[in-house]
């Protein structure tokens, strides 16, 4: 080995060593050497063997691609909890749309990571080339082409070694690390075209099939209620990043969201209620509650499912005499939404181009903006002789949760300030505030009592990997116990039909697949002929709500626990959800394997649909 190949290596496993060390639960340890250096190996190798020119420069190259590919799985990590794959890369052109969010998950010490790719470029590219004769490739010798080409064979067996153990292993962070970040990143890329799992034959997916995995008893219309709310307008709001821990919670004596506190006392109260989201977060939860149907495995359902003609909410109740519109003052094109509402049916959507930017909060109009211009717009729909459908979207809360000084409607303490959790109950307070607004707007012009009002958080604000020791202890504090995932994924759903809610907590376990049929039934819209993954939340008192991308493949929330998977299920670990009353039953493998199965469903149902274009007007 010559001196280049020594110094690159060095550098890139200082690297590696650092994302194992945020990333990891152990941190680097032995075997961080063991699956990183080989793959750096066999690529630098092949320079050295296979490039008899600017060799240099081919060092240089990789360095700063793996630089970046380590870089990227730290960034990721962050705010999903997950490593990243070639699917999230393609969607890099999200980061510059959401750039102080992004910037915000980063550390001071990161931009080390960069340090020698600009050193080593300047060097490589100063005039005088001082260092040319150190740099420039000299001729193999004999004995020297033979020891790499065994360092070669030996790194590629190792790489293989690494990767086959760890092939069946169902937790996506333990297989990273079992195989290498590296390795895993090259595995995942062949993976997907060599081993993609056939999907079910259609003739085996059926709602009945569905019922039966969720273990949903056959539904009594009768003692249902069902059409207890018929002919009344529907109004859903999506609150972004709102996590149910908010709810009740004070700080310093200071009520955090005082309106929806009162929301919750006086109408239903789901508190058991979980985000269901993948990598698109707010517009796969806009997908969920229309569609009833499971995310994606590795894209957001706005690049992967958009093409096809999906039965939805928005179809459904226009096919029983609704208008449908949704509201949200960003651009309709950021994350597809103008392919995926075409997928899904609305009869038109409200952006930008409606709202303007005036009083410009996160990404868009503020959230006072988006109510007050919609509740118009929602008073000229009541005036037609047909019921409307609108989900509104909220956007001020939005991550890093910088709102501007003169929207703060709180004083913070001051341990509070300049933390990542101090702005987000800041953002949140905010939020509440305009919602208040919306609320008494609503309830002024009538259109409260004639309407049924679903309000639930989109996805969690708070990524449990993403706190530093202060932030935690800062929640440990305001909670009264260590935050964990059963708390960050726990979202509130509140629930106001007239004649129909009253002021209760209702400790069933829910997820935002659930929403879709729990509005048809109130309605009176039987869903018999759409297929759905959810279910009514007023008729069923137990649930199976599989979950992706942000926790393992398996992962699964039922009635008492949060399931994670380890690398299979034998060494998965139960938690405890919150409000847990009694012994806690254990999730089984039964379980485990009824979700894998209903995932599998929802995939493969999706694959069968038409392309959109053909679907009937």
């Amino acid at each position: 080995m010559n001196r280049r190949f020594l110094l690159f290596t060095l550098f890139l496993l200082v690297k590696g060593v650092l994302v194992w060390f945020v990333v990891f639960d152990e941190g680097p340890t032995p075997m961080t050497i063991v699956t990183e250096l080989p793959f750096i190996w066999l690529v630098f190798c092949c320079i050295e063997l296979f490039t008899r020119k600017r060799k240099s420069i081919y060092y240089l190259s990789a360095n700063l691609v793996i630089t970046l590919l380590y870089f990227t799985v730290l960034m990721y990590y962050k705010y999903y909890g997950i490593i990243v794959t070639y699917h999230a890369i393609a969607q890099a052109d999200k980061v510059t749309q959401v750039g102080e969010s992004t910037y915000s998950l980063m550390d001071p010490y990161y931009l080390l990571f960069f340090v020698d790719v600009v050193v080593l470029a300047l060097i490589f590219y100063w005039p005088k080339r001082t260092f040319k004769p150190y740099m420039m490739p000299k001729r193999l010798k004999p004995a020297r082409k033979i020891a790499l080409y065994a360092l070669l064979a030996a790194s590629l067996m190792l790489c293989v070694f690494n990767v086959w153990p760890n092939r069946a292993s169902m937790n996506e962070n333990k297989q990273a690390e079992g195989m290498g970040i590296l390795n895993y990143e090259l595995y995942t890329l062949l993976s997907d075209s060599t081993e993609e799992q056939e999907p079910v034959p259609e003739a085996e997916i059926s709602q009945q099939a569905i019922d039966e995995l969720k273990g949903i008893a056959p539904q009594k219309a009768a003692a249902s209620g069902f059409g207890a709310a018929k002919g009344k307008n529907v109004i859903i709001l999506q609150m972004e990043s709102f996590q149910d821990l908010l709810i009740g919670l004070k700080l310093d004596g200071q009520e955090i969201t005082p309106n929806l506190n009162k929301l919750a006392q006086e109408n239903f109260h789901f508190d058991r209620f979980y985000t269901m989201v993948g990598q698109g977060t707010t517009s796969d939860a806009e997908f969920v509650v229309n569609t009833s149907l499971y995310v994606p495995k590795h894209e957001a359902a706005t690049d992967h499912y958009v093409e096809k003609a999906i039965p939805s909410l928005p179809k459904l109740l226009h096919a029983n005499g609704y208008d449908t519109a949704t509201f949200h003052t960003n651009e309709v094109h950021f994350w597809n939404r103008s392919e995926l509402y075409a997928s899904i049916g609305w009869d038109r959507y409200y952006d930008e181009s409606f709202f303007g930017d005036d009083d410009h909060v996160a990404f868009g109009s503020s959230d006072e903006v988006l109510y007050a211009k919609t509740v118009d717009e929602l008073e000229r729909m009541d005036r037609s002789d047909k019921p409307f459908y609108a989900q509104v979207i909220s956007m001020s809360a939005h991550h890093p949760y910088n709102i501007p000084s003169s929207k703060y409607r709180m004083t913070l303490p001051e341990r509070y300030e300049n933390t990542l959790v101090g702005s987000y109950i800041r953002a949140q307070n905010y939020a509440d505030y305009a919602l208040g607004l919306f609320v008494a707007d609503l309830k002024e012009r009538g259109l409260w009592d004639d309407s049924v009002i679903v309000m639930y958080g989109d996805h969690q604000g708070l990524p449990n990997y993403s706190l530093g020791g202060e932030e935690k202890q800062l929640l440990e504090e305001l909670l009264g116990y260590a935050y964990g995932y059963p708390d960050m994924f726990r979202i509130p759903l509140l629930l106001s039909a007239p004649g129909v809610t009253y002021p209760s907590i209702q400790h069933q376990v829910g997820g935002q697949i659930d929403i879709a049929p729990t509005v048809a039934n109130l309605l009176g819209v039987p869903m018999d002929d759409q297929l759905h993954f959810g279910q009514d939340l007023l008729r069923q008192t137990s649930n199976l709500l599989p979950m992706r991308h942000f926790l393992p493949t398996g992962s699964v929330v039922t009635d008492d626990q949060l399931f994670l998977t380890g690398k299979g299920f034998a060494d998965g670990t139960d938690v405890a959800l919150p409000g847990q009353s009694g012994h806690a039953m254990r999730t089984t493998e039964e379980q485990y394997n009824r979700a894998l199965r209903l995932l599998r469903l929802s995939d493969s149902y999706v694959s069968y649909l038409p392309p959109k274009s053909e679907s009937s007007e």
